[in-house]
This record gives C-alpha cells, sequence and structure tokens, in this order.
C-alpha cells in the first residue's frame, strides 16, 4: 500500500484521514502527519497515524503528499521541501488559487500534482470536490488521490483553466447557502417563529430542493416554473427578490471570488 502523507492536520485533513481510515478497515500506518500544532498531532496519534517531525519527513516517507495548509504559507513549506523533493513524489494541494505550475515551480521539480478543491461538508461524508491532475501522474496515482475524496462525497474532474472559477461554485458556496438559511430563519424569528422550528423546515427545504434538482428529470427554470403559480405568493417572493437584484447578486459574488483565487495564486 502507498504511503500517504499530509503536511497539516486541521479540519479538511482530518476529514480526508478519516475518509482514508475509512476505505482501509480503519488502518492508519500508511498515513504519515506534521502540524506545528501538538494538540492536533496529539489526536492524530491516538488515532495509529504516524507522527512526523518535520514537513520534510512527511514528504521523504510518503508516496503522495497533501498540502494541507493555507495558501498564504504554501511559499514557507515548499521551499522547506525543495532541496529533498524527488520526481517521483507527488502532490495535492487544496489550497484556492494555488496551481499545478506554482507548485512545481516553487519545489523547483515538474513531480505530478493533483490540484483539488473540496469543500468543508466533505467533513460530514458528502463533500464536493473538484479535481484537476497533471499530466505526468500515473493512473495509479491519479485513482488514489481520486478515491481520498470520493470516499466523502462526489467528485469532478475540471479543467484547470476553469478551477479558480470552480471554487465559487463548490468550495466557497456552502457559505451562500449559509447566509442564505441564516435570512430564511432570521425572518421566520421576526415573525415570531421559533428559529431552531424553522432552520430544521429551512434544511429539511434544501435537502429536498437539490434531490429535486438531481432526480426529478426537470430543468432548473422548469422546477421554479412548477413552484410558481400565477398571481401566488412565490412569484410575489420571486419578484422582490428580482427587484433586489439577487441573481445577479450571487453571480457578482462568484466573480469576486474567482478574482480573490486569483490574486491568492500569484
Amino acid at each position: 500500500m502507498k504511503k500517504i502523507g499530509f503536511i497539516g492536520a486541521g479540519n479538511m485533513a482530518t476529514a480526508i484521514i478519516g475518509s482514508l481510515m475509512g476505505q482501509n478497515d480503519g488502518k492508519a500506518d500508511f498515513i504519515n502527519v506534521f502540524d506545528l500544532d501538538k494538540e492536533k498531532c496529539d489526536i492524530m496519534s491516538k488515532k495509529g497515524i504516524n507522527i512526523k517531525k518535520s514537513a520534510a519527513d512527511v514528504m521523504l516517507e510518503s508516496d503522495i503528499t497533501v498540502l494541507a495548509v493555507k495558501p498564504q504559507n504554501y511559499p514557507e513549506v515548499l521551499e522547506a521541501l525543495k532541496s529533498q523533493v524527488t520526481a517521483d513524489k507527488v502532490f495535492v494541494s487544496i489550497a484556492a488559487g494555488i496551481s499545478i505550475a506554482y507548485v512545481q515551480n516553487l519545489l523547483d521539480c515538474k513531480c505530478p500534482v493533483v490540484r483539488v478543491m473540496p469543500n468543508t461538508p466533505l467533513l460530514l461524508g458528502n463533500g464536493a470536490s473538484a479535481l484537476c491532475p497533471s499530466d505526468n501522474i500515473s493512473e495509479e496515482d491519479k485513482q488514489i488521490v481520486y478515491n481520498m475524496f470520493a470516499g466523502s462525497g462526489v467528485c469532478e474532474y475540471i479543467a484547470e483553466e476553469h478551477m479558480n472559477e470552480i471554487i465559487s461554485v463548490n468550495g466557497s458556496s456552502p457559505a451562500y447557502i449559509y447566509l442564505f438559511a441564516k435570512a430564511m430563519a432570521d425572518y421566520a424569528q421576526e415573525c415570531g417563529i421559533d428559529y431552531d422550528k424553522a432552520m430544521n423546515l429551512i434544511c429539511a427545504t434544501l435537502e429536498g430542493s437539490a434531490k429535486m434538482l438531481k432526480e426529478s428529470g426537470d430543468s432548473v427554470d422548469t422546477l421554479i416554473e412548477k413552484v410558481s403559480s400565477k398571481g401566488g405568493t412565490t412569484i410575489a417572493a420571486l419578484d422582490a427578490m428580482k427587484d433586489l437584484g439577487f441573481y445577479n447578486a450571487v453571480k457578482k459574488g462568484m466573480a469576486a471570488c474567482t478574482k480573490r483565487a486569483e490574486e491568492l495564486g500569484k
């Protein structure tokens, strides 16, 4: 079995590691981890995961290394690996805006890289991850990385030219949905409805609506029409939202997300 390493042991790394262990009958002896936070390392160690003394040790003792650190920390981390990296090492980048070329250039090595944009529902096994592997990766390693994320949700391969744009679609988008849910629940509470009861109904509505989008066979426009009786309550709501620019606000927010991803990768 190939060794898989993680530089960084935050929430996303924890979710991916949990998926890997679940796919391997709870085994953890093939996983290496380094994090500056000793408490996080102690938690990992109790699961049977190998804790390493440095980021370089993780890379040297792993076939595939997941760079689970913030975009701002990439230069520092990659610089620490640069002198010891070899072309047979595979890297997985899960940071917003960080391109395949960026990783390879800072490592000064054309090693295989898989750029991934996961999202936080991965923590609950309901993630949505976009993947883009470099051309020089083996089919075996490509499949291993795919399975790392597919074990905790849905995966789609996306061309790298769209990997900054896809962040707004699945990476950052849970926050938009949470804000939408908050606005709905806050309105309900202002009307005297219990907040928790309203949120329970809102969450069930979001889940059901997503299922309708996936399984009904209807287009989005048709689904909207089926809820919108002429002169009814839904039309009144949609008209008010249209007047306030709801649709365009979402698209402009997504464009701002993409712009920031491009800035982070420079």
